[in-house]
């Protein structure tokens, strides 16, 4: 079989290899950093990372999906809680306490990802799908979110609805202290000696 450009044969496994090294690079950056900001950037590239994955899976409505809800409005409504909290990060974990709680996320991500690995490899998979539901056009897309999956549709809201309340629970501890700590501004400006 001939190819019209070299390493054609390479091209599937090598979009493959790139969709799961950002999930996995973007997972890990999310977890092992310390910084609330960067573990947020860590998450939206974890998510377009599985968003390609979704893709390579023949599911680009998931793949965009997943864009718009957990990178377009998830992380961005993370990203605005932390906006209007306080700059600073004051609170630092322990060096021995924050090594134990790595060493522990790391043996139960082991534990899940071989038993996930074991059942994807061993488990009894079916063959061939026996045929299609639907052509795929918005037109079955929206009749099928209206009907038979419309919890799954609201599933998604609530998700939404509880990003938005995660914001605000990050947002509303930092305002507050920094409104006491700023002087007034007739002071700033040296127009009222006391």
């Amino acid at each position: 079989m001939s190819h019209p450009f070299p390493f054609a044969e390479f091209l599937i496994p090598a979009i493959f290899a790139l969709a799961v090294g950002t999930t996995i690079a973007g997972a890990l950056i999310a977890v092992m950093t310390t910084r609330i900001i960067r573990s947020v950037g860590g998450l939206m590239i974890a998510c377009i990372g599985l968003a390609g994955l979704y893709y390579f899976l023949n599911s680009p409505f998931l793949a965009l999906m997943e864009i718009l809800i957990y990178v377009g409005a998830v992380c961005i409504t993370i990203i605005f809680g932390v906006m209007l909290s306080e700059p600073d990060e004051t609170r630092e974990p322990g060096r021995f306490g924050g090594l134990m709680w790595s060493l522990t996320a790391a043996v139960v991500a082991a534990i899940v990802g071989l038993g996930l690995a074991r059942v994807s490899l061993q488990g009894p998979w079916p063959g061939a799908p026996a045929e299609r539901l639907n052509d795929g056009s918005v037109a079955a897309i929206g009749r099928a979110l209206l009907t038979t999956y419309s919890l799954t549709f609201e599933l998604i809201s609530l998700v939404l609805l509880l990003a938005i309340l995660g914001a605000l629970v990050i947002a509303r501890g930092g305002r507050h202290h920094v409104e006491e700590s700023t002087p007034p501004a007739d002071d700033l400006a040296g127009g009222n000696p006391r």
